[in-house]
């Protein structure tokens, strides 16, 4: 399987998960997800989902400064709804990372490991996304937005050809390449995208 070379550059995220210790699934508990993961789940890769991945990551660095994010205790609100614009597509990817869900996750056992009503959609924030640790109430909002990351000209020109159907094999390698050059450029400006509040 072939990808972008700068996928590798992109942090990992990495979590504590009591259900998986407590089932033997992985060692401690302890899963590390990486930007390809995600992209592989979305089966793409564009700037929504390297939003997403961005915003969960800095989110969890600020809510778990000191300690590793414990998976299964994060509560995560949009201030959209689940099927307006993209954020349906960036609860996903936050989903596949924090396994918070609205109502299709694990039910628990016991009363332990629950996931599902830890996501919740047309919340009144101002932000993108707001992160809340289930055991401490301690809250974080991220901001993303990508204007700042242009896309080259010659991108839309491509895209238009394509869906035209008047674009060649080397015009498609080529728009495949600037699209996700702009990828990568956003990857590279997180400071710039990203805005934790």
């Amino acid at each position: 399987m072939k990808y972008p070379d700068f996928f590798k550059d992109i942090p990992t995220i990495k979590l504590q998960d009591p259900l998986s210790a407590f089932l033997g699934t992985l060692e401690n508990g302890e899963v590390e997800f990486a930007y390809l993961d995600v992209v592989k789940s979305a089966g793409h890769s564009c700037p929504t989902v390297m939003g997403a991945y961005l915003i969960t990551l800095k989110g969890l660095e600020a809510l778990y400064p000191n300690e590793m994010p414990k998976r299964g205790n994060i509560f995560v609100e949009f201030k959209e709804d689940s099927k307006e614009g993209v954020a349906g597509v960036i609860a996903n990817v936050v989903t596949q990372i924090t396994g918070a869900t609205e109502h299709l996750g694990f039910k628990g056992i016991n009363g332990n490991f629950a996931r599902d009503n830890l996501m919740e959609f047309n919340s009144p924030i101002t932000s993108s996304v707001k992160f809340t640790r289930v055991d401490t109430k301690k809250s974080v909002e991220v901001s993303y937005d990508p204007s700042s990351v242009g896309a080259e000209p010659k991108q839309q020109e491509l895209m238009g050809k394509i869906m035209k159907g008047m674009a060649t094999a080397e015009d498609k390698i080529a728009f495949g390449e600037l699209w996700q050059d702009r990828v990568r450029r956003i990857s590279n400006s997180i400071d710039d995208v990203i805005q934790v509040l």
